[in-house]
């Protein structure tokens, strides 16, 4: 995947994780390798200050804890994944049975 493309779904999956507990680089590292992304601690920390720049996260300390703006612009962005992947999935299952 292109890292730009990579950093901007790592975006989405840090204001996913940030929903249940505060963050810290050295936790969301597995989380985020689990789900397939090769990033390193610098690139999750570049990424977690980038949201905080947005406001969608505040950071204390070495945590970074979701803000009433990074829930909202979560909930906007689950909306479009789901009309997105319905769409996607339409396509593929349209040439699957063509």
């Amino acid at each position: 995947m292109h890292a730009e493309v990579q950093n901007l779904f790592v975006r989405i999956h840090l204001l996913y994780l940030a929903q249940n507990q505060d963050l810290t680089v050295g936790d969301a590292l597995p989380l985020l390798e689990e789900r397939g992304y090769r990033v390193g601690e610098r690139e999750i920390k570049q990424e977690l200050e980038h949201l905080t720049q947005e406001n969608f996260l505040t950071a204390h300390g070495d945590q970074w804890s979701l803000t009433g703006t990074g829930i909202e612009e979560f909930k906007e962005i689950t909306a479009v994944l789901g009309r997105v992947s319905d769409e996607l999935l339409a396509v593929d299952e349209k040439a699957s049975t063509a």
